[in-house]
């Protein structure tokens, strides 16, 4: 990517987030530094989908932004609602994505030492790790509208990981309706739409490889290596789905291996900062919290601390920032696993 662009819309987005308090000191740090990795790529459709994904994302997080907070409530006992978003946050949505670009951009390099990589056009079924960084922004896109869109639904979520679907609390890991499945297709639509748009697909009649033209091309579907209406359309078919998907893995990650943890006086899920864990004393660390409480304030009158909190569902051994990184990971080498088999190219040559 040309730096006389990379360099002042990293700077916008630096300042956008500055501006509107939506990452921490340390968030702004890390977006910066993998805009940055981005950014050395030949190609601009990454860096691009890294921008939609964050302006998108941050969009969708400020509708309703005053209801969402009323729905749940934050670890510290104030109101729910995303806050800044931290560096550890960031590189859940972004780590995986940024380890595929380096690797593409290495294979870049070694197929073309002429310098002119920024010119090569990617062939119909010849590259598997532009459908895993796609992949990537598909997944983390759909479950970011999915999440921030579907807690308004009027209906309340069911659990995914329940045998019974049974009905739970806006903003419980695992919970999905009807509105905010179909909110995580919309947001899949947005990156795939994108990357269709910027992506530098092998033409139909000349393939260009390194700014040369030479012979004609076939479409991908008639045994060639070009894109047509057909193949692009496809391709944003099957991103959009792979990327819902995506969402609905999120989910079911979140049901089993997240714990939602209940405030047992409201019924609203509590949330942790930044994504982090939801802590629930056992009784009996309660009790004896409450009998020091007691002997310090002078009081008989015990505070009510975390023994108000009750697990709804998971296992809590995840915290949300793994459960999304290891989605991404998942929808990622799937994506490239099953364009291995579409494509009947070896899932080795991601290492070529």
């Amino acid at each position: 990517m040309h730096p006389y662009i990379a360099i002042p819309a990293t700077l916008a987005l630096v300042w956008r987030a500055y501006s509107r308090n939506s990452l921490t000191p340390a968030g702004i740090l890390t977006a910066a530094l993998t805009a940055i990795v981005h950014a050395i790529h030949p190609w601009s459709v990454f860096f691009a989908l890294l921008v939609v994904f964050f302006l998108a994302g941050t969009a969708v997080t400020k509708v309703k932004h005053d209801v969402k907070a009323r729905l749940t409530l934050s670890a510290t006992g104030s109101q729910g609602g995303e806050g800044q978003r931290t560096h550890i946050q960031v590189l859940a949505n972004s780590l995986v994505a940024s380890v595929l670009i380096l690797m593409h951009y290495r294979q870049l390099l070694a197929r073309d030492k002429s310098g002119t990589a920024s010119q090569a056009c990617l062939p119909y079924g010849e590259d598997l790790l532009v459908v895993g960084i796609v992949s990537n922004y598909l997944a983390v896109a759909a479950d970011t509208f999915s999440s921030e869109l579907g807690i308004l639904s009027k209906s309340r979520p069911r659990l995914l990981t329940s045998w019974s679907f049974r009905r739970v609390p806006p903003g419980t890991n695992g919970g999905i309706t009807f509105w905010g499945t179909m909110a995580g297709f919309l947001g899949a639509s947005v990156i795939a739409v994108t990357s269709v748009l910027l992506l530098p697909f092998c033409p139909v009649g000349l393939t260009s490889t390194a700014g040369k033209l030479f012979g004609d091309n076939q479409p991908g579907f008639e045994g060639g290596s070009g894109w047509g209406l057909r193949e692009k359309l496809a391709w944003v078919i099957a991103a959009t789905i792979w990327g819902g998907m995506g969402s609905l893995l999120d989910s079911a990650l979140g049901g089993w291996f997240q714990a939602s943890v209940i405030d047992a006086r409201t019924g609203k899920v509590v949330e942790g900062s930044g994504g982090a864990k939801v802590g629930v004393l056992h009784p009996r660390e309660t009790a004896l919290i409450e009998d020091v409480q007691v002997l310090l304030v002078g009081s008989h009158e015990k505070k009510d601390g975390n023994s108000s909190r009750r697990v709804e569902s998971g296992i809590g051994v995840l915290d949300n920032n793994t459960v999304n990184v290891l989605m991404a990971l998942i929808m990622s080498v799937g994506g490239m696993l099953l364009a291995s088999f579409v494509w009947s190219l070896p899932f080795s040559s991601i290492l070529k």
